[in-house]
Order: C-alpha cells, then sequence, then structure tokens
C-alpha cells in the first residue's frame, strides 16, 4: 500500500462482478448512502473523476464508480486504475458481486435479456466467460458477495454494513401539516386526519393565531382524546419507522390534516415531530405546507 497522503477528504469505492449478480441495487443502495455514482465510465477516466470529487471543496465526499464487462480492456485497465488510485493515496475499496451460475441463468431468463458475452453461444457460456475473465479482479476484491441467496433487501443490508455510517440507518421524517380544503399532499407516505379535535378557528382569540402559538398550541394540546391520540401514533410509528430501515427505506412522509392546515394540524404536527426527534434512528424535520395561505 501507499505512503502518500490520503486524497483530500474523499471516499472511493468501485462496484463490479458478474452480471446479473446485484451490481443495479449496489448503485441504488451507494446513492442512498450519499455516494455520487457513476455507471459505466471508462476506465481511463476513473482517475480524472475521482481528481474533480476531490476538487469539488466538500461537495463531493465519497465517489463509487460501477465497472462491468462492457468496457473494453476491462480487467486491465481496470487492475491498473485500481493501483493508481491506490498510489495517489485515495485507497479504493473494491466491492464484488457474484452468485451461482444455475442462479444467474435463472435471473437472466426472468428478465429475457441476453447476456454481454453470451454472443452466439449459449446463456451459460457467457456467464463462465465472463467468471473467468474477472477472475482476478475477484481475488483482488476487498469485499466478495454472493447474492445467490439473498433478498434485495439483504443485499442492501450487507453493504450498508459495508459502505454506509451512524446516518445510514437513519430514517429521514418529514412530518408535513396541511389543510384537506387544499387537497391531500401528492408525496404523503401516511395520511392521518385530527378533524376530530375542536377546531379553535371558532375561537375569537384564537382565529387569526396559529398552531405554532402556545395559546393554540396549549388549547389543540389540551383537548380530550388529543394526548391519547399522539401516545398510540407515536408508538404505531416506532413500529412502521423500524420495518421501513429493515426493508431499505431511508425517507417517511407523515401527512398531518385539518381543515384549513393553520390551527390543528400545525400544532398537532409540532408535537409529534418533538416527540419523534428523541427516537433512535430517525432524523425529523416539520413542513407546514398550508400555513398563510388563508
Amino acid at each position: 500500500m501507499s505512503t502518500e497522503t490520503p486524497g483530500p477528504g474523499i471516499e472511493v469505492a468501485v462496484v463490479t462482478g458478474l452480471s446479473g449478480a446485484g451490481r443495479s441495487t449496489a448503485a441504488k443502495c451507494l446513492e442512498d448512502l450519499g455516494w455520487f455514482v457513476v455507471d459505466n465510465l471508462p476506465p481511463e477516466l476513473i482517475s480524472t473523476m475521482v481528481e474533480l470529487g476531490s476538487q469539488a471543496r466538500g461537495v463531493i465526499t465519497k465517489v463509487a464508480v460501477v465497472m462491468d464487462v462492457r468496457s473494453r480492456a476491462f480487467t486491465e485497465d481496470l487492475s491498473a486504475i485500481i493501483k493508481d488510485l491506490d498510489a495517489k493515496g485515495y485507497r479504493p475499496r473494491v466491492l464484488f458481486l457474484e452468485a451461482t451460475t444455475d442462479v444467474l441463468v435463472r435471473r437472466f431468463e426472468h428478465v429475457r435479456r441476453g447476456h454481454p458475452m453470451q454472443g452466439e453461444g449459449r446463456l451459460i457460456d457467457g456467464i463462465g466467460a465472463e467468471r473467468e475473465l474477472l477472475r482476478p479482479l475477484r481475488e483482488e476484491a476487498d469485499l466478495v458477495l454472493d447474492t445467490s441467496t439473498l433478498s434485495v433487501h439483504q443485499l442492501r443490508a450487507k453493504i450498508e454494513d459495508a459502505f454506509g455510517s451512524d446516518a445510514a440507518a437513519t430514517t429521514r421524517v418529514t412530518v408535513l401539516s396541511f389543510g384537506y380544503k387544499y387537497g391531500l399532499p401528492m408525496d404523503a407516505d401516511l395520511v392521518m386526519d385530527v378533524r376530530f379535535l375542536p377546531n379553535p378557528f371558532w375561537i375569537p382569540e384564537l382565529k387569526d393565531q396559529t398552531g405554532r402559538d402556545s395559546d393554540v398550541r396549549n388549547y389543540v394540546l389540551s383537548q380530550e382524546g388529543a394526548d391519547e391520540f399522539l401516545d398510540r401514533y407515536h408508538e404505531l410509528l416506532r413500529l412502521i419507522g423500524a420495518g421501513y430501515r429493515r426493508e431499505g427505506k431511508r425517507y417517511l412522509t407523515l401527512a398531518i390534516g385539518c381543515t384549513g392546515g393553520k390551527h390543528r394540524s400545525v400544532a398537532i404536527s409540532e408535537e409529534l415531530a418533538r416527540r419523534l426527534a428523541d427516537e433512535d434512528g430517525m432524523a425529523v424535520k416539520v413542513v407546514h405546507r398550508d400555513l398563510g395561505r388563508e
């Protein structure tokens, strides 16, 4: 390994392996983890890409390059590039994905596509040729994953363990208040209606205030059923959040609606977000879609 100074503040990963073994899934997972992913970049341009990333002054901190046998002189060029990056101090990590031949055959038959090295021959011949071509890279890889028996979610979990950080295990939750009279939010994962609570709109001293004001907030949260609703919904969201993380879902939008999106939904959203912020594995923000529209 090189003793030169590491590349300035940038991580580099190379994702390669057998066709049909899960490179696309790996690429999507790395994108979700905050990596800048480039698919099928010619090997001779990888160093240039990494150098540009290192000069981005913190905008790009992690670069992943996905490579396959569509690139000419694939193994020789890529091996040389990896050694060059290592000599410059970037120390790229190589992820190699593989699967058994019978599993790969089933996957190709399922999508009804030919193998890139099949030519005029049989599918199994193309798989064998690719396996032999990539053997040197496999032997040098930092991490080899056999995806034969892995579900998509299991593969994502392994990649997150290897290439993620504490932030990778976080579900980013947006608590979105809205008014039903302006329509349902199109991007909501879950919608909850809090119109079962008395409306501060009908109280003269509260009408012109919002759910952010203490008088309205105290009024809404003191109503019968408000605290019980928050307790039970909070508990439900703990279960949902844990399930989403297991399934690889990293973003969750919770919509809380009342009539105009000014009083009840705002107060409840603020309180729910406060409670969720104390949960491990959740990063929470609040958006009030319709506040100020009246």
